[in-house]
């Protein structure tokens, strides 16, 4: 029945929430924070509900009253009482706020903001992600509600209590200043922004806290408590916590070199975290480093690690018994083993050197730390993709506060970040030493026109992301003393481009032997490369045809007849040939262009270049010349350093690479083959 006697209709009946937060229960399931839409929904202010049990809220014989009540987590549609007695359904949902069993709970209505699913994900990071902390303070200064962060914050007790007063939760320096602020936000309703908090424990160069405090009102615009929003704002001598972490983002991960990585890594954390930091890695980074499984042990000590980065307040790292590079050595028995073995950090504040433990079996170590100060230490596995790395070691010496577990956790949040980049950088370094092993095993070493041409060459392998490509440059001797010059380009890198280029230049050999002329020899090579993608497995399909070819690629093929001082050339897709004549003009030899080998094209055409002799033959791949992607300026510029007077051909070679590529390769490998023809050829 309605107020007025008539009888009510279903939609009057059911009340739709309107989504948003409703209410924080405490541990003992009562009301701890009354929302403007609780009260809407119930008909309740907050001074008639707050500190009342739960079960107030709800018809009591309900089938999931009692669960509720009991505190857990739920979710459903359940029968509620309103304050003027009527009894109603609503959706309604209980999510834990607290880690912890006894912890408090959120009452909240489905769809908080608009969209299924998104209210979780916003609770989730709001309670256990956010780095600021947040706690909610009745009018008495009361705690009555907190994240997950305090517990990373040293302003907070190690085990903060729900209902303690203010002064008894946080540790701070002059907490009368902040009780009186909390007072003035209570009273004033002016929120503070910016107010300094520093741990009771920190140094007077210390980082400290930036708390922002607002009143909570309800809807009757009556103050309920304060929110306050901590965060910090130093750590050392720069940044804060998130300054660290931003820090540690912009340097590390830069370059895929593992010991830049690293070495960025403790630098990072030197001195904002720790005085000594060092980065130390079971695999060794350079390929002239021997495995540490072949290194002999000591009596005391095992070669467990290679130093990839270090750094100290000291600038002469007298911490540091081995050099960046070396092998560092370790006790069997020692806190480096146990956390590469179990994968879990060790942490000792108050670093014990007494006798009986495991520096008893490091004497050196031992030495170091007494002479050095050393008194705390943390000891960090660098773990990505399920393997473990390395260490990361954190030392305090100069600074007197022992690490916290706030430091510990901003420790490993540094090292889990850098991992990853070590991770991937040590990939990369294993894939492109592979590649130049078989580029430069391959390479020709010792080309040879046989008195036809002089030849010069260079050769610079690319350093990027995409690792080592499949340049390649050949000279081939010829009968009637003829001599065929190639250049050529893998699309791609690494050691599959490698591979296929050595697959190449072999084939490109055999045709060649067999006195096959330029543009048949290309068509040749085109319908091999289509053979081989027939033949090769495709990647998603197992065994059967390749949806990509098994291999593509450039090339430019000339053949230099000294009798009738003519070049014949042919192209596939690679860029054309420069002559430079003896009176030292440079000019572009109009080749044909052609399709790629492998794409299946089959049609090369040709061209004869009249060639005097003293002339000089330059064959390239486009890494030379793609200046800034500008390909068109790149063969300008290959042109005028051609003209240089330079007498020696490989003086010329040496020029033309430190005119056009100062710095090295930039995202390519660099390839020049220059051929000058001899003037005793003609006889």
């Amino acid at each position: 029945m309605g107020t007025d006697g008539s009888a009510r209709s279903p939609a009057e009946d059911r009340i739709v929430p309107s989504g948003d937060v409703l209410a924080v229960l405490s541990a003992d399931m009562t009301v701890s924070v009354w929302a403007g839409a609780a009260e809407r929904l119930w008909g309740y202010s907050a001074d008639e509900i707050l500190h009342k049990p739960v079960e107030r809220l709800l018809v009591s014989d309900g089938p999931d009253t009692p669960r509720i009540c009991a505190g857990g987590p739920w979710s459903g549609r359940v029968r509620i009482r309103r304050r003027d007695g009527r009894e109603a359904t609503a959706d309604l949902r209980l999510t834990r706020l607290d880690p912890d069993a006894g912890g408090s709970w959120l009452l909240w209505g489905p769809n908080t903001f608009g969209r299924p699913g998104l209210e979780p994900a916003a609770v989730e990071a709001l309670v256990h992600r956010s780095p600021i902390s947040l706690a909610i303070w009745d009018r008495e200064l009361r705690c009555v509600w907190f994240n997950d962060s305090v517990h990373n914050q040293d302003i907070y007790g190690a085990e903060p209590e729900l209902g303690a007063h203010l002064t008894d939760v946080l540790r701070v320096r002059q907490p009368e200043f902040l009780q009186y602020a909390m007072e003035t936000v209570l009273s004033t309703d002016v929120p503070i922004l910016g107010h300094e908090l520093r741990p009771a424990a920190a140094r007077a160069n210390d980082g400290h806290y930036s708390v922002a405090l607002v009143r909570l009102d309800g809807p009757d615009g009556r103050p309920l408590g304060v929110c306050s929003m901590a965060v910090q704002a130093g750590i050392g001598q720069k940044g804060g916590r998130l300054g660290l972490l931003n820090e540690a983002k912009s340097r590390i991960g830069t370059d895929l070199d593992p010991l830049v990585t690293s070495q960025r890594l403790a630098e990072t954390a030197v001195p904002n975290l720790a005085d000594y930091v060092t980065i130390d890695l079971v695999e060794a980074v350079s390929p002239d480093r021997e495995p540490l499984r072949r290194l002999k042990a000591t009596d005391t000590s095992i070669p467990g690690f290679y130093r990839a980065g270090a750094a100290s307040i000291h600038e002469d790292l007298r911490e540091s018994l081995w050099a960046r590079g070396t092998a560092v050595y370790v006790p069997t028995d020692s806190p480096f083993t146990a956390v590469l073995a179990s994968g879990r950090s060790y942490f000792e504040p108050v670093l014990d050197t007494s006798p009986g433990t495991w520096l008893d079996n490091d004497p050196e170590r031992s030495r170091v730390i007494r002479q050095t100060g050393m008194h705390s230490l943390m000891i960090v596995p660098l773990q990505a993709r399920g393997a473990t790395l390395g260490i990361a070691v954190f030392v305090r010496s100069r600074n007197p506060v022992p690490f916290s577990r706030t430091d510990l956790a901003l420790a490993e949040e540094l090292s889990a970040r850098a991992a990853l980049i070590i991770d991937n950088a040590l990939r990369y370094t294993r894939e492109r030493t592979a590649a130049l092993v078989i580029q430069r095993d391959l390479m020709p070493r010792h080309l040879s026109g046989r008195g036809t041409v002089e030849v010069a060459t260079r050769y610079l392998p690319a350093d990027t992301h995409g690792g080592v490509g499949g340049d390649w440059f050949d000279v081939i001797e010829l009968s009637r003393s003829r001599a065929a010059l190639v250049v050529g380009d893998v699309v791609g890198h690494g050691v599959k481009a490698a591979l296929s280029m050595q697959r190449l230049r072999a084939t490109i050999r055999a045709l060649s032997k067999l006195e096959v002329p330029p543009d048949e020899l290309l068509r040749l090579m085109d319908e091999l490369a289509i053979d081989m993608a027939r033949d090769c497995p495709g990647e998603d399909e197992g065994e059967g045809a390749c949806t990509a070819p098994a291999i593509a690629a450039t090339c430019l093929y000339g053949v230099y007849d000294p009798g009738t001082r003519r070049c014949t050339f042919s192209s596939a897709g690679h860029p054309p040939p420069l002559i430079v004549s003896p009176d030292g003009s440079v000019d572009f030899a109009e080749v044909p262009p052609g399709p790629p080998i492998g794409v299946g094209l089959g049609f090369f055409g040709t061209a004869e270049v009249e060639v005097a002799d003293n002339s000089v033959i330059a064959l390239y791949s486009d890494g030379l010349i793609e200046m800034d992607h500008d390909v068109d300026r790149g063969m300008q510029e290959l042109r005028t350093a051609l003209a240089a007077s330079v007498s020696g051909l490989d003086d010329l070679c040496a020029s033309v690479v430190d005119t056009l590529a100062p710095d090295g390769p930039v995202d390519d490998d660099i390839t020049l083959l220059l051929a000058r023809t001899h003037p005793a050829a003609a006889s």
